[in-house]
């Protein structure tokens, strides 16, 4: 069977090359400030770039090796920059020092030790850089299909959604769910979202013998350690690379953290809540974010309230029953985009919903007006939703906010989702909005609840602005 070779967790051969030219260029940068800009202090004795190339070649060298043997390039996938700078802080580090030590040693007079000192600094930057762009690079490369690592989740259990959503909302991480299996009959046969059950526990075999599978992932609790030990029999005899996520007694991985007692390992486990500094926080970015919103958007809603009167006859604003955080109802308010008594229509459209689950979505829905098309693609329908956020009922970012009838049908796993308050934008908007099946939005959200913090809502807020502008997946 034709293995994708490329999928593998070590970093690709160009960026290996990328690391190598920022080296280069950093050490012309610090050859530059302190011989052309003399920075700091004046040169004494003059020197060319080339009768610096012993440390130049040190840093080439040594740098790259370092990295290799902490394990930074072994280990690339999965990686954040933040982490990724850590290594490269870490190693430029441990080579400067040993840089230094030998410029102190041998003492030549030519050369600079402010310059050497330069240079690491100046290679520690273009090195983040470097990364920075060698992962932007494979970012577009996996949103193509290409170099993905497909995987399959053995158990659909918590921690199963857990690895399912994490792949989910984390593209970045180049990981594609070719499908699950569990014996659960309900579990493995049916969907979670666009994840298929392939079947039994022991249908795995079948399935990477058919499947292009690169990776097995096993989720399944400790008491089925029998089941596990086969699984990995199962995937060494046919070559399949696999990797066990302890579940800590079904807890979520999210929730588990490690501490000592004088030297003793201990494992706690904290409630699935933010707390209150960051609840303060998130009210204080929602208070400031809908004040600036209003302020500078009022001639913006003036211009829509009298494009929507002009269009068609009723109210400019439409309020809707929808479900908050801890199952608390509340009236959403929108811009209406619709026809006047477009719910009472609604029962007539049913064979013609569009989405899965409890959602109701039709891409040309009938009763949508002309100025209501242009509203919804542009989102610019859910701006009064702003007062909601003032309010206190919404967030500028959290999950989507559902209907008291989508709720009623939601599985015990689903309301997880109504954890916290509902937001104007979210992973789900970010990711496919409704392209996403119902599954997939609630996976985006849980782990949404699960990771959050300030800089995850703003990087929410900011892919949020180019996603409207095109509108992506808005109908």
């Amino acid at each position: 069977m034709d293995r994708n070779k490329n999928a593998t967790n070590a970093a690709p051969f160009w960026a290996v090359l990328i690391d190598i030219l920022m080296i280069n260029i950093g050490m012309l940068v610090a050859y530059l400030l302190r011989y052309h800009f003399q920075w700091f202090v004046d040169v004494v004795f003059a020197a060319s770039l080339l009768d610096y190339w012993p440390f130049h070649l040190l840093f080439t060298l040594l740098i790259p090796l370092w990295l290799l043997a902490d394990g930074d390039y072994r280990e690339w996938r999965g990686r954040n920059w933040l982490d990724h700078v850590y290594y490269i802080v870490n190693v430029m580090a441990k080579v400067l020092v040993l840089i230094l030590a030998l410029a102190f040693i041998f003492r030549p007079l030519i050369y600079s030790r402010l310059l050497l000192l330069e240079a690491g600094i100046a290679i520690t930057v273009l090195l983040a850089l470097g990364r920075a762009s060698a992962m932007l690079i494979l970012h577009r490369l996996r949103l193509q299909g290409k170099g993905l690592k497909r995987v399959v989740i053995v158990g659909a259990g918590e921690v199963g959604r857990r690895v399912m959503r994490t792949i989910v909302a984390r593209s970045d991480l180049g990981y594609k769910i070719i499908g699950y299996v569990d014996d659960n009959p309900t579990k493995g046969a049916g969907e979670i979202g666009r994840i298929k059950g392939l079947g039994a526990i022991d249908a795995l075999g079948a399935s990477i013998e058919d499947l292009p599978v690169d990776e097995v992932i096993i989720t399944l609790p400790w008491t089925q350690h029998r089941r596990i030990l086969s699984v990995l029999r199962a995937c060494e005899s046919r070559g399949i690379a696999t990797r066990i996520v302890p579940d800590f007694f079904q807890l979520s991985l999210s929730r588990v953290e490690t501490s000592d007692l004088g030297g003793v390992p201990l494992i706690s486990v904290r409630k699935i809540a933010f707390s209150s500094l960051a609840l303060f926080s998130k009210r204080a970015l929602d208070i400031f974010g809908a004040l600036i919103g209003l302020t500078l958007g009022a001639p913006l809603f003036a211009l829509i309230a009298y494009a929507i009167k002009r269009d068609s006859k009723g109210p400019v604003f439409f309020r809707q029953k929808r479900v908050g955080k801890g199952e608390n109802p509340f009236k959403i308010y929108k811009f209406r985009s619709m026809q006047a008594g477009a719910e009472a229509k609604l029962e007539h459209l049913d064979e013609l919903n569009e989405a899965d689950g409890p959602l109701f979505k039709i891409r040309d829905d009938p009763r949508i007006t002309r100025v209501g098309a242009f509203l919804r693609r542009t989102s610019l329908d859910e701006l009064p939703q702003l007062f909601n956020v003032l309010k206190g009922e919404m967030s500028l970012v959290g999950p989507r906010p559902p209907t008291p009838e989508e709720v009623e049908s939601y599985q015990q796993w689903h309301k997880k989702r109504l954890m916290v308050s509902p937001g104007m934008t979210g992973l789900w908007q970010v990711s496919g909005r409704s392209d996403l099946t119902f599954d997939e939005m609630v996976l985006l959200d849980i782990y949404y609840i699960e990771n959050w913090s300030p800089w995850l809502d703003i990087n929410i807020l900011l892919r949020t602005v180019p996603k409207v502008i095109l509108g992506e997946g808005a109908y």
